[in-house]
């Protein structure tokens, strides 16, 4: 595939303030007290570094017509880090797939000033806090959304969501619902190359790059960069 002509857009005001608003929420006890105490007790491989410890925005190119949906940030990776998917195992699988096929500007994700750029893609969570075991609850998912909801719509060039997991497919579908947007009932189950068309935007299924689907072969690099080169085609026309 030819390499695309990268490009930094810089953020609009409004997608900044929603940023602001979202590294400032303090809406679930349970996931403000969890991130900061990692980001307190760090991992000895990281003691040396400032945890961000935070909720975690959304990033990339603000006229993004592929949107990445995924579950919440890492204990280690985005919480430490301060952007989505940087800095973990799953981001390593996903930040190398987007330069195969075009939407990242290099293979890797390590921390906010790498030199990373996205193009035509927006990189976002269901959950912006860490949550313990990676398992938020339906509240804490319900409380969050909005966010997401206030995302999208500025977003508006978004044509291709890709849903990474079973939990994002849920909480996408709770937004379009809430945003009154016509979705097919019943709902289509999840599985991995799921492809749903809507008003709003074509929904793709993605297995989450977690090391719990890499490692054990249920994802496998040939099935994530099918998706997102199917991403890349359905965006383009």
């Amino acid at each position: 595939m030819a390499t695309r002509t990268m490009r930094i857009v810089p953020q609009p005001a409004a997608l900044r303030t929603l940023a602001e608003e979202i590294t400032a929420c303090r809406a679930c006890p349970r996931l403000v007290e969890w991130r900061e105490q990692v980001a307190r007790e760090k991992r000895a491989s990281f003691r040396d570094e400032e945890y961000w410890g935070r909720p975690v925005p959304g990033f990339g190119d603000p006229g993004a017509r592929i949107l990445l949906f995924g579950l919440a940030p890492a204990a280690h990776g985005a919480n430490r880090t301060g952007r989505m998917f940087t800095g973990d195992r799953s981001g390593d699988w996903l930040f190398a797939a987007l330069h195969r096929v075009g939407l990242a500007s290099q293979a890797e994700s390590v921390s906010t000033d790498d030199g990373l750029t996205v193009r035509d893609a927006y990189i976002a969570a269901a959950v912006r806090c860490a949550p313990p075991d990676n398992k938020p609850t339906t509240d804490e998912r319900d409380r969050c959304l909005p966010f997401f909801s206030s995302e999208l719509a500025l977003l508006d060039r978004v044509r291709v969501i890709v849903v990474l997991g079973g939990f994002a497919y849920q909480a996408l579908w709770r937004v379009l619902g809430a945003d009154g947007v016509a979705l097919p009932r019943p709902r289509p189950r999840f599985a991995h190359g799921l492809e749903v068309p809507t008003a709003r935007a074509t929904v793709l299924g993605c297995f989450h790059p977690s090391q719990q689907n890499t490692f054990t072969g249920r994802l496998t690099e040939p099935m994530l960069d099918g998706v997102l080169s199917r991403a890349v085609e359905l965006a383009s026309r």
